[in-house]
């Protein structure tokens, strides 16, 4: 088992430096949220991408993890007890409990079967949020305060930037374990499980110890990504545990790319960059998050860690710079187009919901009478003239990249 250190040493250096770069309280609050969701995607990942487990209902595990850390924080003599960076490993504790349970029936098959279990447990535990309100707090769900933990060296965690160095370190710690996980015989052979139970079965492996051993792992992570969310927002209700946040966990993992390791970590960082940033400007968000996904399923299987490797022959033969001159010529057209598109997206829901005699929009920074032609005129003209110059130098795109992963002399 082998670790190659100068990925992990670079991100240890970045999460490190950014606070100084990105200082706002709002900035360090996303990055927090930005932390937990990659947990959570890679937590996920085990079951999806190493072990071909599709779950409907994983963030039920994240949220029982959250909710029993949030009891433990309104514990307030046991709370006092113990340093507050500690508090998340009984939200994996408790993670990891929950998917013993139902894993123990659950992980039989990796198939259809799997996924309407993981579904019908996920809308069992997320209804009965509300009728279990000594746990779950009903629809209010429960709130606590991390402060009244054990001082850690001094540190009382009263300032949000204690809050982002306490979840970069255990998005450090859970990554670097969840890459080693996948790097021991039961993380190798879920990989044999997911791609051909029935030779693993002839090998003398058990397909179903195997998925349960790499659920309950799962589980436990997801418990973790949990009790960092107790932590950082001090609050957790039904929505943690939703089929909503478990369909979103699903859609981040398949963006960034169930096949790669570092794939999740892409698409948590994409999808809470929209979620957070794209959604303080417009309100259309969840739309283009959709559209991004569904071209992604549609153009690249990968996703986008899958696009970026597609790269890695064109350096390896040192062929890379023959693709510079024909993105620019297809992609700049490509994006202004598909601006130009999100403009009569933007009009249209102005035009359809805005308040009557409210015919005023801001777009791209420029306001105008979103009633009036000129405006949809120029963004028809935008997206026509953008996505017809892209169409048009694509054939040269394609040629340049079949001979950039060519093995010919470099011309």
């Amino acid at each position: 088992m082998t670790l190659t250190l100068a990925p992990w040493i670079l991100a240890a250096v970045a999460l490190m430096i950014m606070p100084y770069i990105f200082t706002s309280n709002s900035a360090l609050t996303i990055m927090n949220q930005m932390w937990i969701t990659v947990i959570f995607a890679l937590a996920y990942n085990m079951l999806l991408g190493q072990g071909g487990m599709l779950s409907f209902g994983h963030a039920v595990y994240a949220g029982v993890g959250g909710f029993a850390c949030m009891h433990i924080m309104n514990a307030s003599d046991f709370f006092a007890s113990f340093p507050l960076p500690v508090l998340p490993v009984f939200g994996g504790l408790f993670g990891a409990g929950l998917a013993m349970i139902v894993g123990s029936f659950s992980t039989r098959s990796a198939g259809t079967v799997f996924a309407m279990i993981s579904l019908g447990v996920g809308e069992l535990i997320a209804a009965s949020s509300v009728i279990i309100v000594a746990f779950f707090g009903g629809e209010e769900g429960i709130s606590g305060d991390r402060t009244y933990a054990m001082p850690f060296f001094g540190n009382e965690f009263l300032q949000q930037i204690n809050v982002y160095y306490l979840t970069s370190f255990w998005v450090l710690l859970s990554a670097a374990l969840m890459y080693l996980w996948s790097r021991t015989p039961v993380g190798r052979m879920a990989n044999a499980v997911r791609d051909n139970p029935e030779r693993a079965e002839f090998l003398g492996y058990s397909a179903r110890w195997v998925r349960f051993y790499s659920f309950v792992a799962s589980g436990f992570f997801a418990g973790i990504a949990g009790g960092l969310f107790a932590i950082n927002y001090e609050i957790l209700t039904e929505e943690n545990l939703n089929t909503t946040s478990s369909g979103i966990i699903l859609l981040v993992t398949f963006l960034g790319g169930v096949g790669f390791f570092f794939g999740p970590i892409i698409g948590a960082i994409v999808f809470t960059l929209v979620q957070t940033v794209l959604s303080l400007q417009t309100e259309l968000w969840a739309f283009y998050a959709g559209s991004l996904f569904l071209a992604t399923v549609m153009f690249f299987p990968g996703g986008l860690a899958g696009l970026l490797m597609m790269h890695v022959p064109a350096f390896k033969l040192g062929k890379a710079r023959l693709l510079v001159r024909p993105y620019i010529k297809t992609l700049l057209p490509a994006a202004i187009g598909i601006l130009g598109l999100c403009a009569l997206v933007e009009m249209t829901f102005h035009v359809r919901h805005a308040a009557q005699g409210d015919n005023e929009m801001t777009l791209f920074w420029t306001t105008f009478d979103s009633h009036t032609l000129m405006p949809w005129l120029i963004a028809i003209a935008v997206t026509v003239v953008g996505i017809g110059i892209a169409k048009r130098t694509s054939p040269a795109l394609k040629e340049a990249w079949s001979e950039a992963n060519s093995a010919g002399d470099v011309s």
